[in-house]
Formats: C-alpha cells, sequence, structure tokens
C-alpha cells in the first residue's frame, strides 16, 4: 500500500468520550499499514502551544470567554506552523485530538459566543486549513464527565478548568457536536462510544477505511 498524499484527520467529542486512547489506537493500526503517522492535540501540540493549554486548562484560573477563545485560537496557529503543516508538507498523515469543531462546540454553542465570530478565527488560525475526515465519538455528558474525572484523578483533583463546568455546559457541547455532526456529514462521521475500547476501535477503522476507499487516497 503507497501513500499517495498526506491526509489530516481530526477525532473530537465530550470530556470522557476516549478521545486520546483511540487517537492512539488509530495511529497504531494505520502504522501497521507501513503509513507514516502523527499523532497531536489541541490545545497544545508544540512547545508554545502546551504552554498556552496550561493556562487554558488551569483550574485555578478564571477566564474571560474571549479571552479563552482567543487563546485557543493562538495556540492553534502556532501549533498549524510548528506540527500540523510541516507534517502535511511531508506527505505524512496527522492526527489531531480536537481541532476547529472543538472551538465551535465548547466556545460557541457552550460559551454562546457568535459562531460566524469564532468561524473567522478558526479560519486566521488555520490559514483556512480543514480536516479531511473527522471521527466524532459521542458519549452522554454526565457519563463521560464521570469517566474523565476518574481517568485524570492522580493528576487534577476534582478535574481541570473545563471538566469542572456545569452538566448544562456539557450538554450544550454535545448538542454542538451532534449539530455540526449533521450539517457536514461527509467529513464529520458520528461514532458511538463503547465501554469496549475494542468496540468503539473497530467502528472507527471501518470509516477510515470507507474514507480512504472512498477518496483514493491508497492503492
Amino acid at each position: 500500500m503507497k501513500h499517495k498524499k498526506a491526509v489530516f484527520i481530526t477525532i473530537e467529542g465530550c470530556e470522557g468520550c476516549g478521545k486520546t486512547t483511540q487517537s492512539e489506537l488509530l495511529k497504531k493500526y494505520l502504522e501497521s499499514k507501513g503509513l507514516t503517522v502523527v499523532l497531536t492535540r489541541e490545545p497544545g501540540g508544540s512547545v508554545v502551544a502546551e504552554q498556552v493549554r496550561n493556562i487554558l486548562l488551569n483550574p485555578d484560573f478564571v477566564v474571560d470567554p474571549y479571552c479563552e477563545l482567543m487563546l485557543y485560537e493562538a495556540s492553534r496557529a502556532q501549533h498549524l506552523k510548528d506540527i500540523i503543516k510541516p507534517n502535511l508538507e511531508k506527505g505524512n498523515i496527522v492526527i489531531c485530538d480536537r481541532f476547529t469543531d472543538s472551538t465551535l462546540a465548547y466556545q460557541g454553542y457552550a460559551r454562546g459566543i457568535d459562531k460566524e465570530i469564532i468561524k473567522k478565527l478558526n479560519n486566521i488560525a488555520t490559514s483556512g486549513l480543514k480536516p479531511d475526515l473527522t471521527i466524532y465519538l459521542d458519549i452522554n455528558p454526565n457519563k463521560g464527565i464521570k469517566k474523565a474525572k476518574t481517568v485524570n484523578k492522580g493528576k487534577l483533583t476534582g478535574g481541570d478548568r473545563i471538566e469542572r463546568e456545569s452538566l448544562k455546559f456539557h450538554n450544550n457541547v454535545r448538542k454542538g457536536f451532534i449539530e455540526l455532526a449533521k450539517k457536514y456529514p461527509n467529513r464529520i462521521k458520528k461514532v458511538k462510544t463503547s465501554e469496549i475500547i475494542e468496540k468503539t476501535q473497530k467502528e472507527i477503522n471501518k470509516e477510515i477505511d470507507k474514507f480512504f476507499k472512498k477518496k483514493k487516497i491508497y492503492v
């Protein structure tokens, strides 16, 4: 199987949906096919962007919604320059744990910031780059938050700044992701998160294989 061109894949979802685990499993799956894969994340991904991440997720900070939005976009612009673009230019596959859809879901649907403003800022930060494929992992927020706090128990007692938001906030995040999936069905593929990791992984791999076949990216 020869790699013909770069592919940009994003993994999205609410807190506790298993994005990190599934992103790592997807990387291994694609590498098993002899492909060069780079796994990264947002916020963060590069040295400077990771410092911004520390600010954004620190539960001791009270951050204004517009400041939060700008920090996400600033982190993204640096991340794009340092990690995403260089690897796509090399023809690598880039898997990113969160990207612009998260900003719309969290800062738009949940924070209530004008979505058109967010779209414009997303476009500026990414220079118009959009994912080729997005896997949205759907989970009930109540269940997801409990899972996220359990997983991160040794890191931050009570969860990070975003995990500590109200259930209403997280329900609105989920609503945002679902609406985005309906609006962009060709790009965003919804996968129901299962308690069995391998089951979720199997469904993701099905979507990945269908995408590669349809786009004739590999021969």
